[in-house]
């Protein structure tokens, strides 16, 4: 039986439930209105057998409570959640757009510059959880949403907890998160951290700019074992078009270790924001005509702490002519004029000379 269909149409008796939008594992997703405020939201009412766990629905209001108090552009936001004919709800921003993970069957995968800025714009919500002390657990396109003017809004914190309640040393007896997407720590089972948030940011980076994931199984141990031991494709082998700079930030976000990555999403956000504004630099620079150009690329090196140094453009000359010959004309002209100075003194100190001291006939 479709669940979708035996929802009560109005729940909490203010929120009219108006049209299915989307499903997923553990829930289903309406555009709705408010009947209070007269407004259009999005409401995720959750299936029957979560909603009938005492200790999840305790759990599920706790981090409804911790996401509603962010606040930000690129976060969908999370108005009011409730409990009605046995079912829990979320009530959500409602925004108009598509999920990145359709955009991505529909165009297998985007050029460069637009798949680093949707990742900005993500890593710039992401870390604002962050510093509020939240992590998102389950980074990955469905829950990254692109409206018509191209504003990214992330979306599902309903499953992130806030970090002060895990321990360091903190097991689970449940893996958080989606096995195609989520990090190393978490296929261990280990508590996840903002690091785990970047490598998940970083495994949609990949897929966006080679239209493939870093890794893929229909077995979830063997995802699991791959996100945690194998090592991913070089990006650049896939596709060509990506910058060497790129590679690099992206082969770093999917370290195995937490501590080798961006340590948070808003540190992420920096190094592509840098990387980004470098090729925009590049390519507004005009060439000089000086000369038959062979080559100009855009590549990249470490530098002392270990992010890329700043793309730069190499062009290299054929059958370069001689450099013409700079003459510094007003050095020149100043070397003469003391000459002809100093030259004319010589002519009147003589004459005082032989003045005072005329030569004896």
């Amino acid at each position: 039986m479709d669940e979708s269909k035996t929802v009560t149409p109005i729940l909490g008796n203010r929120y009219q439930l108006i049209q299915n939008i989307g499903n997923g594992g553990m829930a289903v997703v309406y555009h709705a209105r408010d009947l209070m405020l007269e407004r259009p939201v999005a409401i995720k009412v959750l299936r029957q057998d979560y909603s009938r766990n005492e200790a999840f629905r305790e759990r599920f209001r706790t981090e409804a409570k911790a996401a509603a108090n962010l606040s930000h552009p690129n976060i969908v936001t999370v108005h009011d959640f409730g409990f009605d004919s046995e079912r829990l709800y979320l009530v959500m921003e409602y925004v108009p757009g598509t999920d990145l993970k359709t955009i991505l069957k529909e165009r297998v995968r985007l050029p460069v510059e637009e798949a680093v800025n949707i990742t900005i714009q993500a890593a710039a919500g992401i870390g604002y959880a962050h510093r509020a002390g939240l992590i998102h657990c389950d980074v990955k396109p469905h829950n990254i949403l692109v409206t018509p003017d191209q504003r990214v809004k992330v979306t599902d914190f309903g499953i992130a907890r806030a970090m002060a309640s895990i321990q360091p040393d903190e097991k689970h007896d449940v893996v958080w998160g989606s096995p195609l997407y989520f990090s190393p720590e978490q296929a261990s089972g280990a508590a996840p951290s903002p690091a785990s948030d970047v490598y998940s940011l970083g495994v949609v980076l990949y897929e966006l700019i080679t239209g493939r994931l870093p890794f893929h199984s229909s077995d979830p141990a063997e995802l699991a074992r791959m996100h945690r031991e194998a090592v991913p494709v070089p990006p650049r082998r896939l596709n060509p078009d990506v910058p060497l700079a790129l590679e690099q930030i992206v082969m770093k976000v999917l370290a195995k270790e937490p501590s080798a990555r961006y340590r948070t999403a808003d540190q992420l956000g920096r190094v592509l924001s840098s990387f980004l504004q470098s090729m925009e630099t590049i390519k507004a620079t005009p060439l000089q005509d000086s000369g038959p150009i062979a080559v100009s690329r855009l590549h990249s090196a470490p530098n002392s702490n270990g992010f890329p140094l700043q793309p730069v453009s190499e062009i290299t000359e054929v059958d370069g002519e001689e450099e013409s010959i700079n003459i510094d004309w007003g050095t020149t002209g100043l070397a003469l004029a003391t000459f002809v100075a100093v030259g004319g003194l010589i002519p009147f100190w003589l004459w005082i000379w032989f003045t005072f001291n005329p030569p004896t006939p």
